[in-house]
């Protein structure tokens, strides 16, 4: 009679105990349980309103927590409201001066300690998947970093000549100088959003806006904090050999010793 070497039987036990069969595979693990949503999680997405009603149906601790993450993002919405850009801002060449360096010149209510506006003007060339990607990029940048100015130009419009090998281009103002720029993003690998956001924040263009931890700890005037943006990318990542990021100006750009209104001279390669 021919065995089955599969069955759980007490004669195929007594075989592998002998070592005629092959020991039986382990029993797989049953997966664990998905863990329960946090608090914060559960109202990712929800509006002030429907928090709210979420308060009146919770415990007291509950309800103390979720009137915290409400307050912090009625907070949220009234400094998106106040911020003065949140988009992507298209220009020609003839608008550089006034759009960028004079832009960049400028204090708003979050800056009131005259750092200027953090200004990033980027270089770009339709077709090459590095831009195209970059430009989706700074998309999403501009709509979180509202305080942050960001506007884009066709490369060899804003540069004549400029090579395809160095788009797309990062060119970084503030006070109305550059104080830093980046050439061919994502020449040498594909590069991802939050290492876009890391190097802008290095560079200087994103001042992360602080946030403090929701709980019950917290006062009201903490309620009105800002966002704060991670940077857990380490520099060393950022400044690889298909980028460049400079503390200084390059030859390609201006110095300051130039007068504002001489756009021409922004853009001598």
């Amino acid at each position: 009679m021919a065995v089955n070497a599969n069955e759980d039987t007490e004669f195929n036990d007594a075989l592998r105990k002998h070592g005629i069969l092959p020991p039986r595979p382990p029993t797989p693990r049953s997966p664990s349980p998905e863990p329960a949503p946090t608090l914060e999680e559960t109202a990712e997405g929800m509006t002030a309103d429907e928090l709210r009603e979420l308060e009146e149906d919770a415990d007291d601790d509950t309800a103390r927590m979720l009137e915290a993450i409400r307050r912090q993002r009625l907070a949220e919405m009234r400094r998106m409201e106040k911020a003065p850009y949140g988009r992507v801002y298209p220009i020609g060449r003839d608008d550089y001066t006034r759009e960028v360096t004079e832009s960049s010149k400028i204090n708003h209510d979050e800056n009131p300690e005259g750092n200027g506006t953090g200004v990033v003007c980027f270089l770009y060339k339709d077709g090459i998947p590095r831009s195209d990607r970059s430009f989706e990029h700074i998309h999403v940048l501009a709509q979180r970093h509202p305080h942050t100015k960001f506007v884009s130009i066709v490369g060899d419009k804003c540069i004549p000549n400029l090579p395809d090998t160095r788009v797309p281009m990062f060119i970084v103002y503030r006070k109305g100088e550059v104080i830093n720029q980046i050439v061919a993003w994502g020449a040498d690998r594909e590069r991802r959003l939050e290492e876009l956001e890391a190097v802008l924040i290095l560079a200087g263009a994103i001042v992360p806006q602080q946030r403090q931890p929701t709980g019950e700890g917290r006062s009201r005037k903490d309620d009105s904090s800002e966002e704060e943006e991670s940077d857990d990318e380490p520099s060393s990542r950022m400044r690889s050999a298909g980028t460049r990021t400079n503390t200084r100006i390059g030859k390609n750009i201006r110095g300051p010793a130039k007068k504002a209104e001489d756009s021409d001279s922004d853009f001598d390669l």
